[in-house]
């Protein structure tokens, strides 16, 4: 198991949910860290609330805006002269049926959850092959390994950053970069109250489930040992990482469970 102690640390979606906790637990570990997400008020104030602030940089950052992720690459390696780790975790859930979701929003879940997370990655990849090292670790979720009602889009986005970083590992893995796959199960963030709904609106209210998933905090030091392990997938949860291996041993089951629980 490699420390990740000092390190230098990118962290998208970072100015709220588990990419907060992650940065104040990754502060505590004297990580230099890089924080980013489309909210730059609420990123000054994730900073603020941090004991060495001059540790932690600040670099706005929108995912659907791909052309612009090469200057991002340069501006967050001038913060410290190198980086470390990646940390894609910036992303948008769903709440709504197939048959009522303009096409848009799913176009918009693409663009966030899985090509603005891979137009990033490949801008940071050319410097990772050149130092001969370095970690991606993605946060993608148990919804990436199988499906539930509501988040047909969520879903399709999230199996596809499966698909995408196992590949990347394989071929770089001669190259000394490692990749990391985070599954959360519930985790009590504000992803229900986001999430998009037919119309691309959000949400704004919470579900059970989320409600009652594991706190931030707990989550957080599990996901640290997995990135410190550097295991290829984690899955995070409480009783619903069992989903993982009913899909893989009885999918006819898991169909029959999900319908059952109906979560939204």
């Amino acid at each position: 198991m490699q420390s990740i102690k000092d390190k230098v640390v990118w962290i998208t979606g970072a100015s709220s949910g588990i990419g907060e906790a992650l940065v104040y637990a990754l502060e505590k570990k004297n990580c230099k860290l890089i924080i980013s997400s489309r909210n730059e008020a609420a990123l000054q104030q994730v900073r603020d609330n941090c004991l060495q602030k001059d540790l932690v940089k600040i670099l706005p950052l929108d995912l659907e805006k791909y052309s612009a992720m090469e200057s991002k690459v340069i501006t967050a390696l001038s913060f410290f002269d190198e980086i470390d780790v990646l940390v894609n975790n910036a992303g948008v859930s769903q709440r709504s049926l197939i048959l009522d979701t303009e096409f848009e929003v799913y176009k918009k879940l693409m663009d966030i959850n899985y090509l603005g997370t891979v137009a990033l990655t490949k801008a940071l990849l050319p410097y990772f092959i050149k130092m001969k090292k370095g970690h991606f670790v993605t946060v993608t979720s148990l919804m990436g390994k199988f499906g539930s009602p509501y988040r047909s889009g969520y879903c399709g986005a999230k199996h596809a950053l499966h698909g995408f970083f196992d590949v990347l590992r394989m071929e770089h893995e001669k190259d000394g970069v490692d990749v990391t796959l985070i599954c959360p199960g519930f985790v009590q963030t504000n992803i229900a109250k986001n999430a998009l709904t037919a119309d691309g609106s959000q949400q704004q209210t919470d579900d059970v489930a989320t409600q009652n998933g594991l706190k931030v905090a707990v989550f957080t030091q599990k996901m640290i040992r997995a990135i410190e392990q550097k295991k290829f997938e984690a899955y995070i949860g409480k009783g619903e990482t069992k989903g993982i291996y009913l899909k893989r041993f009885f999918p006819k089951l898991l169909h029959k469970v999900v319908l059952r629980s109906q979560v939204k």
